[in-house]
């Protein structure tokens, strides 16, 4: 090993601490990278390969009753590869040992056989036996949430026939990764199932004999999406068709698409902001750490090393710490990614997970912080090396007096010796000054913005789920019904008011945008269930025209007074041309209002509704759900309470783990850069601290001198830190807006307030460590000349 070699590990092992503290700077910023892209390509790798292998259709349609005949035409058309027909149903469930009510959608299989689409991964027990009766699978989330095993019983409820049946087994569908109740936004496993059952004995229950409501296709290479679903259009539209739609309007393709998508602008954003923070400090830090090794920078020049040597030496440091901080990094962030996908996969139900390691990503890591570090010591060692090797060998000349600002406004005689020597420090070199202070915001802000989401979570159940939301149960039913129904509901004990509304599916267009969703009718002077307005204010819908909420008409391009195309799925199926009326804010799904009586005169109905907002006392509201249960014309009920659970369940399982993984690098980054700006600010003034210490000063004065400045520099950081955690943070949210949710930018005081902790704890273990090295200062050797 060359004598330079040996310098640089020796000089390595001297500096370990701050080595230490820079390593665990870059393995933050490589640990979220690699945490990010890992679980982002292993589920994506692991979606597309489930979706190959058990045969993910293309295209749905759903008909209210269809010859079997029908489906021959359809595989006949072009750009269909392959047509199954199916029947399907909402349902009942009761679950022994449950109380409350659950509902299912029960789907059929095949008699005999697999089906050709959407094929089944079975997790336990077996399939069901050929032309078998009494016998169901069920959805592994399902039988999770309540424990069931092949061979528990459970009553199933369709269209008011009741009877037992046998599981057989637990299966996963590619169709349901993502188990979540149509009009709902997130799963509740508890009271929500898919059950299989042979198509025969589902048939008769329908009166399906013969005939389907549920079409599914493949489609041929090359076919055009859009031309296929018009022509299955076509042939279904006289059998009450819904329309048909793509993967992109399928409820559970949907949802895992756009999680995907939102953990895609994280997977990019969060290690994005982390490796930029990391690298500028890399930058600052190893400049001045250069800065202060001037002296040996000459001595290695007159030992006949040359500059291109010298920047060698150093770079080799760098690159020792660099690799450190990235093996760190890639080992912590594979971790991290096998438990992060591992919650994904719970979460979406995946049979199986493929977790690859991606080293393209940790390449780009580790490149991006030692081309940083590699930059900032390149800048310090030819700034060094450019200077006459005797004149670098000397302590820097001494800074040219002048008076301070304090000292020019006459206020000295406030301030004591060792505050005067702080100013006079800081405003003699600005640019350290506002580079460490830009550091310690960028820190700090990093706290911030891994928090943020907290706050935005909680504003966005309080504007959805209690001020336009204020009812209790919510029940809907098989189909549109007079609105005297709501009247006999109101007649249950317990009940203390009941409002109807009707909902209806659409497609709405405008010019070449369209938007699957539906109309919401709520009733002229109701209370339950009313939009937001900008300035967020319940409104009273107007007496005719459409209410779109904000989000929705950006993607309509549409505003107040333009008209836009409504095809009715449903009924009829007719086609209006409706005004916009009023826009409205809402950060949950993608709605459009009508008043009620507005909406059933535009469809020519009569005077119905689809379903019932109910408020009831607290008491009472399981015997309620039970009666409402009971009724053969109810479809299904669910409480707002439990909405607004499953809501926090599901944020606090797939973003409260990312965020405090966030947190913790930031905490990480966040003393490091403290740690690194205290250490080098005392190697920088070493000699002069030391020479204060000859003069008379006592250590405390000393240690003063360096720490205030040190807690001056963190004080004006603290501000700065929260103007740019509130930028970093409206920069992550305006990259996951989706037609699942928008996230707005609300960041609560304790946001403020942890940020400013970690920033203060930081100051204070790293003021600890330095004053042991105060305590500890060699005054002879500091104040040998280098002559």
């Amino acid at each position: 090993m060359k004598a330079i070699h040996r310098k640089a590990l020796r000089d390595l092992w001297l500096m370990r601490g701050q080595a230490v503290a820079i390593a665990l700077v870059i393995a933050s910023g490589i640990a979220m990278l690699v945490m990010s892209q890992a679980t982002l390509e292993s589920l994506r790798d692991t979606r597309a390969r489930l979706y190959a292998d058990y045969r993910f259709s293309d295209l749905w349609a759903s008909v209210k009753r269809a010859p079997e005949h029908v489906a021959d035409r359809i595989a006949a058309l072009p750009g269909v590869a392959e047509v199954e027909t199916r029947v399907a149903a909402g349902a009942k469930l009761q679950v022994p040992g449950y109380g409350e009510p659950v509902e299912a959608l029960v789907q059929s299989l095949p008699d005999s056989g697999e089906p050709r689409q959407n094929r089944l991964y079975l997790r336990a027990g077996r399939v069901l036996a050929p032309f078998a009766h009494g016998e169901v699978l069920v959805s592994d989330a399902f039988a999770q949430a309540h424990q069931l095993k092949p061979g528990d019983r459970l009553r199933a409820t369709v269209y008011g026939r009741s009877q037992w049946f046998a599981i057989v087994g637990i299966a996963v569908s590619p169709e349901y990764l993502y188990q979540i109740k149509p009009g709902a936004m997130f799963p509740d496993y508890e009271r929500y199932a898919i059950v299989w059952a042979h198509r025969r004995a589902l048939g008769a229950a329908l009166n399906m004999d013969g005939a389907f409501n549920q079409l599914t296709a493949r489609l041929a290479p090359g076919a055009n999406e859009r031309n296929v679903i018009d022509a299955i259009d076509r042939e279904l539209g006289r059998y009450g068709s819904r329309g048909a739609v793509g993967r992109m309007d399928q409820l559970s393709y949907r949802f895992l698409h756009e999680e995907l998508k939102q953990l895609a602008t994280m997977a990019r954003l969060f290690p994005a902001i982390f490796l930029g923070v990391a690298a500028f400090l890399l930058n600052v830090v190893f400049k001045r750490l250069i800065g202060t090794q001037r002296d040996q920078v000459a001595i290695l020049k007159a030992f006949g090393y040359s500059t291109a040597q010298v920047a060698l030496h150093y770079g080799l440091i760098v690159t020792l710490i660099c690799a450190l901080g990235t093996a760190f990094g890639v080992a912590l962030g594979a971790w991290l990614g096998t438990h992060l996908a591992g919650l994904y996969q719970l979460n979406f139900r995946f049979p199986f997970l493929d977790f690859t390691l991606g080293w393209p990503v940790v390449a780009v890591g580790a490149g991006v912080s030692l081309l940083a570090a590699l930059a900032g010591t390149g800048r310090a060692v030819y700034s060094a090396a450019g200077e006459p090797v005797a004149q670098a060998m000397r302590p820097p000349a001494p800074e040219r007096f002048r008076r301070t600002l304090f000292e020019r406004l006459g206020l000295t005689h406030w301030l004591s010796q060792p505050t005067r020597i702080i100013w006079r420090q800081i405003e003699r070199r600005p640019g350290k000054a506002l580079l460490t202070v830009v550091g310690l915001a960028l820190a700090g802000g990093i706290m911030m913005m891994a928090r943020f989401q907290t706050g935005s979570i909680n504003f966005m159940v309080d504007i959805t789920y209690r001020l336009a939301q204020q009812h209790d149960i919510s029940a809907s039913f098989i189909e549109a019904s007079p609105r005297r129904a709501a009247d006999e509901l109101r007649a249950l004990p317990g009940v203390q008011r009941v409002e109807g509304m009707r909902t209806v599916a659409v497609r709405l267009r405008h010019e070449n945008h369209g938007v699957l969703t539906s109309i919401d009718g709520l009733p002229a002077g109701g209370t339950l269930r009313r939009p937001i307005d900008t300035q967020l204010r319940r409104i009273a819908l107007p007496p005719g025209g459409l209410v779109l909420g904000d989000y929705l008409a950006q993607r309509l391009h549409v505003g107040v007074g333009d008209r836009v195309w409504v095809e009715v799925l449903e009924g009829r199926q007719k086609h209006l041309q409706l005004p916009v009326v009023q826009l409205v804010q809402e950060y949950v799904g993608v709605q459009a209002y009508m008043d009620l009586d507005a909406l059933n005169r535009a469809l020519g109905d009569g005077d119905v509704i689809s379903a019932v907002l109910m408020t009831v006392d607290s008491a009472a509201q399981k015997r309620v759900l039970h009666e409402l249960d009971r009724r053969p014309r109810v479809a299904g009920a669910d409480s707002r309470l439990a909405a607004v659970s499953a809501f926090y369940k599901t944020i606090a399982e797939m973003t409260g783990v990312f965020t405090w993984i966030a947190v913790l690098m930031g905490g990480v980054v966040n003393f490091g850069v403290v740690y690194n700006s205290a250490r080098i600010a005392l190697a920088e003034r070493e000699r002069e601290l030391a020479s204060l210490r000859v003069l008379g000063f006592t250590q405390a004065e000393v240690a003063t001198i360096l720490l205030g400045e040190l807690a001056l520099l963190v004080l004006v950081s603290i501000p700065l830190s929260f103007a740019a955690g509130y930028g970093l943070s409206w920069f992550l949210a305006q990259g996951l807006q989706s037609d699942l949710y928008r996230v707005p930018v609300v960041l609560p005081p304790s946001a403020f307030a942890f940020a400013a902790l970690v920033t203060v704890v930081s100051a204070v273990l790293s003021s600890l460590a330095v004053y042991w090295r105060i305590r500890q200062l060699d005054m002879i050797g500091v104040l040998k000349t280098r002559e």
